[in-house]
């Protein structure tokens, strides 16, 4: 079945392009389409799309809100979101993460880019670009917690293994990359990243991105 697809964004000619990238793969179909956070929240209901493509900067309604309100804590519909962000990596996108969003794109990205990410999205994982999540945490770290702040109890019930493959997400590494870093198997890895969310009810590698910073385990512009 083809992934189902929604676009939201306050410009038209965006979405017009958008649709024409989309349309041409056929394996994903765009269902429809919505110029703010509320009509989208309305076309989700309606329409019930695999993967929201979502702005963030909207009138009405912001790409924050309306994720949260998409695929916020008791939320169980199908809708994964991919946030769309500008070139200079808006400082929303943070707070999109944190609001249940699986990723963010380029607004300027090839067009296979766009097709890949939207694919990934739809299978359950997170789109997490290693070097612009990395710069985008970084970047906008005034807005995450200083790191002076107690341990939250849930990391204690990592294992240490737990614990350093959290480190290395955060990070940015892929799961191939991270068995190499640790000299363990890539099916390895994957069993400890899922123990992680799993242990800390996270949804996905993103999410867990972010709580690493938010936790003080990951510090701003260190390299462990």
């Amino acid at each position: 079945m083809a992934i189902r697809v929604l676009l939201v964004d306050d410009q038209p000619l965006l979405r017009t392009g958008f649709r024409m990238i989309l349309e041409a793969e056929q394996d994903l179909a765009v269902v429809g389409e919505a110029g703010d956070g509320l009509q989208a929240l309305d076309q989700v209901r309606a329409l019930q799309p695999d993967v929201v493509l979502m702005d963030i900067r909207m009138p009405r309604m912001d790409g924050v809100e309306a994720t949260r309100q998409i695929t916020g804590p008791g939320r169980d519909g199908p809708a994964k979101v991919l946030v769309l962000t500008t070139f200079d990596l808006d400082e929303y996108v943070v707070e999109a993460l944190r609001a249940g969003a699986s990723g963010f794109l380029l607004k300027d990205a090839p067009a296979h880019e766009l097709v890949q990410a939207i694919r990934v999205v739809a299978a359950g994982e997170a789109m997490l670009a290693p070097s612009i999540t990395r710069r985008l945490l970084d970047k906008y770290a005034t807005h995450l917690p200083s790191g002076d702040e107690p341990v939250p109890n849930t990391l204690h019930t990592l294992t240490d293994r737990e614990v350093e493959v959290l480190k290395l997400v955060a990070r940015g590494l892929s799961n191939a990359e991270i068995a190499a870093d640790l000299f363990v198997s890539e099916t390895t890895v994957k069993t400890h990243v899922g123990h992680v969310l799993t242990k800390l009810g996270l949804r996905d590698r993103v999410q867990a991105a972010v709580y690493a910073y938010e936790s003080g385990l990951v510090r701003p512009g260190a390299q462990q």
